[in-house]
């Protein structure tokens, strides 16, 4: 079987599952687990994605005016490489290649019809059935099962151990400027991990954000996560916050509870990592009961000097 994943989350789903050997192509952002990068990227962004969040945010804005998706597929490449199963998405226009885009490519470069498995996740069940319906075009059902019961168990388990504890507000941002609140899967995920989230509604779409709604939310907990950002590149981009004159207002920033944590690899990746996610958010809300390592590499506290500006 040969395999095409055209979204980083795909491609971890297809070596989740044990189809590591069997990817033939993969998309310009898919980087985990490291081996993939080696694969040839099929698809390119339409933009420059050099720049601040506010830039890039304003690039992506004026290409979607006039097309369907932001990135590009090579069909040239995808034909000669010929795979038998595409795994993309029907979800987000920013977030990888369009599916309409995929199917004529499909339709129009591939001698043999491949399989297309669109995926969809808007809430975490939602992800869950993404990796049965990969397993399920990959032909080994049993093994989505197995992934999936595990993958619940050791949310359960987080989830069960934060119940009792107090419930912080929690706001997360997942894009800088202009601000954008964390939605989706990310409301549970806040809620497992025991708090309270406060912006953001669990199976919707990421809403945008305005200041005067930050600051009436006034949460105990600041989580940012920016879509596609590592730490360093969040460090670059906290100015349009911190210079902000409400920032210093909020009581999140004046308490020491702002973190950043590796958006790109984590938050943002609706696959198997979730569950990484998921032990950040926890050792972020209640430090003195959780403790899963990923400090300093997924996460960090935004020094109070930082955070003041």
């Amino acid at each position: 079987m040969r395999i095409a994943s055209l979204l980083p989350s795909s491609t971890e789903i297809v070596c989740a599952l044990g189809f590591q050997e069997s990817l033939v192509a993969r998309s310009h952002e898919c980087d985990f687990p490291p081996a993939v990068k080696q694969l040839p990227a099929v698809t390119a962004p339409k933009f420059n994605p050099d720049g601040r969040s506010y830039q890039i945010n304003e690039r992506v804005k004026a290409i979607l005016q006039e097309a369907t998706s932001v990135y590009r597929i090579d069909g040239d490449q995808l034909k000669a490489l010929a795979p038998d199963v595409i795994v993309t998405q029907a979800q987000c226009e920013v977030c990888a290649v369009s599916l309409a885009e995929v199917e004529r490519v499909a339709c129009e470069w591939l001698d043999i019809p491949a399989q297309i498995v669109a995926l969809e996740p808007n809430a975490l069940a939602d992800v869950f059935q993404d990796i049965q319906r990969v397993a399920e075009a990959l032909n080994v059902p049993e093994r989505g099962h197995a992934l999936v019961a595990a993958l619940r168990q050791r949310m359960a388990d987080i989830a069960d151990q934060a119940s009792a504890l107090p419930k912080p507000t929690v706001a997360t941002i997942e894009w800088i400027d202009p601000l954008m609140a964390a939605g989706n899967w990310m409301p549970e995920l806040v809620e497992m991990a025991g708090g309270r989230n406060l912006l953001g509604r669990a199976g919707e779409h990421s809403p945008w954000l305005t200041w005067d709604e930050l600051a009436a939310a006034d949460p105990d907990v600041i989580v940012i996560l920016p879509c596609g950002y590592d730490i360093p590149t969040t460090e670059r981009e906290l100015p349009a916050l911190t210079q902000h004159p409400r920032w210093q207002t909020l009581r999140a920033v004046q308490a020491g509870r702002v973190y950043l944590t590796d958006g790109n690899q984590y938050f943002n990746r609706p696959g198997p990592r979730l569950v990484e996610s998921l032990e950040i958010l926890a050792e972020i809300l209640h430090p003195r009961r959780f403790n899963f390592g990923h400090q300093g590499s997924g996460w960090r506290m935004l020094e109070p000097t930082a955070a003041l500006g």
